[in-house]
């Protein structure tokens, strides 16, 4: 893989429309792979594909992952791991390339599990007072347009 490699994870996901946003979005910016971890619902089911505009038929992609060792996996093969949630204390947009990054997103509620996000560098995007959330596929596409720009 590139020294500047750009890898999406997802846990947890379990909706195929946001399965297939995440796709799509990583196919528009150019994420190396897609890995995703054992609970995670089928990215080949119809709706995903349909949604991801057939991204998920052309994306590299790896499933059934067990999300705490594919976390070290990325770490040992250089990559920094940045953990997308709405109680990070830093901000996505003060985040600045180093080589490889890898991103890992949550299902839309529970978000990535405390100790996921406890073997991550915890980032969010800031948002307008009063509003604390958004869609993890416009989340992931809001994150993969900063790190790959």
């Amino acid at each position: 893989m590139a020294p500047d490699a750009v890898v999406l994870m997802a846990c947890g996901i379990g909706n195929h429309d946001n399965m297939g946003g995440l796709f799509r979005n990583a196919a528009a910016f150019g994420a190396s792979v897609v890995l995703l971890d054992q609970t995670c619902c089928d990215p080949f089911y119809r709706k995903a594909i349909r949604v991801s505009v057939g991204a998920v038929l052309r994306t590299p992609m790896v499933t059934g992952l067990d999300t705490l060792a594919a976390v070290e996996m990325l770490k040992t093969a250089g990559f920094e791991v940045l953990a997308m949630t709405g109680g990070a204390n830093e901000a996505l947009s003060e985040v600045r390339r180093t080589g490889r990054m890898a991103l890992v997103v949550g299902a839309e509620g529970p978000g990535l599990p405390a100790d996921v996000i406890s073997q991550c560098r915890s980032v969010g995007i800031r948002m307008a007072a009063g509003f604390d959330s958004l869609n993890v596929a416009t989340a992931a596409g809001i994150a993969l347009h900063h790190l790959t720009r």
